[in-house]
């Protein structure tokens, strides 16, 4: 019984699970016989939209076409023109060749014209700008010129009255030197020609007195005494001497300095001055 009791369950659930099943798959059909004619539709109206506007494409294409093959035919009718024209215009260039090249010519010899015009005018500026300058420093120097002449001949009379003021002091120092030196040198041969009779006078007393040794040599260291007095008054003598020959020739070197500083030549004196040599040369 229970074997029996199961066996009709089971056989009610499976009819239920069958009819279940069968429900679910009809659904199912239902679902998608939806979806495919939905998909058909949409499919259907895209092929409708995408044939519509390719074959917009393809009318536009085809009436592009002929228009561009009319615009073609137009451009070789124009070609063929232009190229008419363009052997007229090559026979017109061919003759205005040498016209065009002779303008050239002519165009880059007045640009070089046009050039040195430029650059004549901006040397003329600035030689009459340089040319103000100029005379400005000429107006100046004249001024300077007619000063330094002023100058120069105030300055040459100057030099004219020490020219002869040099002159005279020049002689007159010559003139008072040379007597000086004369009278010096006159003296110093005197001394010399006593001193030489007197050593002759002393020898002959010596000889004739037949003095003693002793007496000899008192007498000798006397007369020594006496010749280094001579001897020192004739050394001063010649450096008197020497004093007055260097003052002499200290002031004719500061005279020719003088002359040569204002511009006299020292054959402008008429006469060569004396230099006196120092004793002993």
């Amino acid at each position: 019984e229970m074997e029996a009791k199961y066996t009709r369950k089971m056989q009610a659930l499976r009819d239920e699970m069958d009819l279940r099943r069968k429900t679910e798959i009809h659904e199912l059909e239902e679902r998608k016989n939806t979806q495919i004619s939905e998909l058909l539709g949409n499919h259907e109206g895209a092929f409708g939209a995408i044939k519509n506007y390719y074959n917009d494409i393809t009318a536009k294409n085809l009436t592009l076409i002929n228009l561009l093959k009319e615009q073609v035919e137009d451009l070789k009718k124009r070609e063929a023109v232009l190229e008419k024209e363009k052997a007229d215009v090559l026979l017109e260039n061919k003759g205005l060749t040498e016209p065009l090249q002779e303008a050239q010519e002519l165009v880059a010899e007045l640009q070089k014209k046009l050039v040195h015009y430029y650059r004549d005018k901006e040397s003329l500026m600035n030689s009459k700008a340089h040319l103000k300058i100029t005379q400005k420093e000429l107006k100046d120097l004249q001024w300077e010129h007619e000063v330094l002449e002023q100058r120069f001949s105030k300055v040459q009379a100057e030099r004219d009255e020490l020219y002869q003021k040099f002159t005279k002091a020049i002689n007159e120092v010559q003139q008072k030197t040379g007597f000086k030196n004369l009278l010096l040198e006159r003296k110093l041969q005197g001394l010399l020609s006593l001193l030489e009779q007197k050593e002759v006078e002393l020898s002959e007393v010596v000889a004739a007195s037949n003095l003693d040794p002793s007496a000899l040599s008192l007498v000798s260291h006397k007369l020594e005494d006496v010749l280094n007095s001579k001897n020192a008054t004739i050394q001063d003598l010649q450096l008197q001497l020497a004093r007055v020959c260097k003052a002499h020739n200290d002031m004719l070197q500061t005279f020719e300095a003088k002359l040569t500083a204002f511009g006299i030549p020292l054959d402008n004196l008429g006469f060569q001055p004396l230099s006196f040599p120092f004793p002993g040369q």
